[in-house]
C-alpha cells in the first residue's frame, strides 16, 4: 500500500504555535498547509503498476479545465456552502467564485489556470512542484501569509510503500491502511462487534444500532489517544488489533446504556475526499483516496495556480506528548482510507499471500469514513445485502459524547428507543453520512456500487 500523505513543514513547530497565542490548530488558513503529497503519489503508482504516463493521466483534467463543464446540484450545494471561506482569499475568490458566487446547478466553470499549471506537470513532471517554479510559488506564498514551508521540505518529500494492516471478519480479511490515519478504528470496530449475532438483532434496530454506536466511541477513543505519524505511535496498531486488547476494549460496551464519555484502552507495552476505485481483466484491483481535508482545503489559492492548497496540518493537535502533537517533518493524522477485502485461501497466510482478492472500496467523509466502512461491511458481510443495497441502506454518524445523528429512514420507534438507551437522536442530511464506490469479484466478472448520497458511478469498459 502506498502512503503519499505530506508531512508538516520545518517550520511547523508547536511552541511556534503557541507563540502566536494558538491553543489550537487553526481550521482554515495557511498555517494548516504541510507538503502536498499527492502528485508525488500519483507519479509513484503510475510508474510503478500504470500502463500510461503522468502526462496521459491528467490530459482530461486539463481539457476539463480548459473547456469548463456544468456544476451538478451536490457540488453546487457544498461550493456555495464554502463562499465565505473563500472570500478571504482574493486569488480563492477569483479563481471559484469569477461570478462573484459559487456557481448555481448547472452552470459552465472554466479553470484556465489550472489548466495552465496541469499543463507544467505534464511537461516537467512531478519536480515542478517538488522544488521547482510551482513549488518556489507555493513556498513565496506561504512566506507571505506566515506559513510553515520551504523549499527543502518539498524536495525532500517522498511517498512511502507500506504494509496494510487487517483482521478476519465473518471468514473474510478486511484491509485498511495503517497509521497516520483512522484505518485501525474500522478494524478496531468491527473485531470488537465480531462475536455478537448482529443478524439477529435485525438491521438497524436499536439494539443493533446502539451495538455499532458503542463499539464505535471504543474505537475512536482509542484512535484519538493512540494514532498519529507511524514513526511517532504510542502503541502499534497490531497491539491495537490484538486479542486481548480488543477483549478489554469489549469488555466496556454497555449492552443497555449509551455511555457519554468513553476513555482509551491501557497501552501495550510490547481526515474534502474523493474516492475511486477500478478492476481489470486480469483481476487487478486499486482502491484509491485523495483529499484536501475541507472543502477548498485551506482556502488559500497561490495566484495564477488555479487550486487550493490543502488543510492537512488541521490534524494535528497542540497537546503535547501525543502521536500527533504537530512536530516538523511528522505526517499529521488522517481521515483517508482506502479499504480491500480478500477471501483466505487454504494455503493464505496472515499477511495475506494465497488469499483471493474479492472487493475494493472506500467511503468518502471525513470522521465518517471508519464509521462507515463497518455498516458497508456488515451490510454486506453479515447481512447479506448486494453491494448496491449495502451502500443505500440508512447510516447513522456518531459525533461525539451522545449524539447521534441517523439518516430518515430510520423510524421514529427506533429513534425513541434509543433515546431511552441515552443517546441524543438528531436526523441529518443525505451529505452528512459518506459515500462509497465499490468494485466486489463475482465468478463471471466484476459489480459495481456507487452512493447516491454523492456524485459517481460505476462504469464498466
Amino acid at each position: 500500500a502506498l502512503n503519499a500523505s505530506g508531512r508538516a513543514g520545518s517550520l511547523m513547530t508547536r511552541e511556534e504555535f503557541l507563540h502566536r497565542g494558538q491553543q489550537r490548530i487553526p481550521a482554515r488558513g495557511i498555517e494548516t498547509v504541510t507538503v502536498p503529497g499527492s502528485l508525488a503519489g500519483w507519479d509513484e503508482l503510475l510508474r510503478k503498476y500504470g500502463t500510461i504516463t503522468l502526462a496521459e493521466a491528467i490530459a482530461p483534467a486539463i481539457r476539463y479545465a480548459e473547456e469548463g463543464f456544468p456544476v451538478t446540484p451536490i457540488i453546487s450545494e457544498g461550493w456555495k456552502a464554502e463562499e465565505a471561506v473563500l472570500s478571504r482569499d482574493s486569488a480563492a475568490r477569483a479563481t471559484f467564485m469569477p461570478n462573484g458566487h459559487a456557481p448555481a446547478p448547472g452552470e459552465w466553470f472554466r479553470n484556465p489556470d489550472y489548466a495552465r499549471t496541469l499543463r507544467e506537470i505534464a511537461a516537467g513532471g512531478p519536480q515542478v512542484l517538488y522544488g521547482g517554479s510551482l513549488g518556489q510559488r507555493i513556498v513565496q506564498r506561504s512566506k507571505e501569509l506566515g506559513g510553515f514551508l520551504t523549499l527543502e521540505d518539498l524536495k525532500a518529500n517522498k511517498p512511502t510503500w507500506v504494509t496494510p494492516i487487517s483482521v478476519v471478519f465473518k471468514g473474510y480479511r478486511i484491509w485498511e491502511l495503517p497509521p497516520n490515519n483512522q484505518g485501525v478504528a474500522a478494524l478496531e470496530m468491527l473485531k470488537i462487534l465480531e462475536p455478537y449475532d448482529l443478524k439477529s438483532m435485525g438491521h438497524n434496530s436499536a439494539t443493533y444500532l446502539h451495538h455499532l454506536i458503542e463499539a464505535k466511541k471504543l474505537a475512536y477513543a482509542d484512535l484519538s489517544r493512540y494514532v498519529g505519524d507511524a514513526d511517532h505511535l504510542a502503541m502499534p496498531a497490531e497491539g491495537m488489533l490484538s486479542d486481548g486488547f480488543i477483549a478489554e476494549r469489549r469488555a466496556h460496551l454497555d449492552e443497555m446504556h449509551a455511555q457519554a464519555r468513553v476513555d482509551p484502552g491501557p497501552a501495550l507495552t510490547s481526515s474534502e475526499t474523493v474516492y475511486l476505485t477500478a478492476a481489470d481483466s486480469t483481476g487487478n484491483m486499486v482502491s484509491f483516496i485523495n483529499s484536501l481535508y475541507d472543502a477548498f482545503g485551506s482556502g488559500v489559492v497561490v495566484p495564477g495556480t488555479g487550486f487550493a492548497l490543502h488543510n492537512r496540518g488541521y490534524g494535528f493537535t497542540l497537546q503535547p506528548d501525543l502521536p500527533n502533537t504537530v512536530a516538523p517533518g511528522k505526517r499529521p493524522f488522517h481521515t483517508l482510507i482506502p479499504g480491500f477485502i480478500t477471501i483466505p485461501g487454504a494455503t493464505a497466510t496472515i499477511d495475506g499471500r494465497g488469499d483471493t482478492p474479492y472487493m475494493s472500496f472506500g467511503l468518502m467523509g471525513g470522521a465518517m469514513q471508519a464509521q462507515g466502512h463497518a455498516q458497508l461491511l456488515i451490510n454486506l458481510l453479515v447481512f447479506g445485502m448486494d453491494i448496491q443495497q449495502a451502500i443505500d441502506a440508512a447510516r447513522f454518524r456518531h459525533l461525539d459524547g451522545m449524539r447521534v445523528v441517523v439518516e430518515s429512514p430510520i423510524p421514529d420507534s427506533v429513534r425513541a428507543a434509543l433515546t431511552s438507551m441515552g443517546h441524543v437522536i438528531t436526523e441529518g442530511p443525505r451529505g452528512d453520512f459518506g459515500g462509497s464506490q465499490t468494485i466486489i469479484r463475482l465468478s463471471h466478472g466484476y459489480a459495481g456500487g456507487s452512493d447516491p448520497r454523492k456524485d459517481g458511478m460505476a462504469v464498466g469498459y
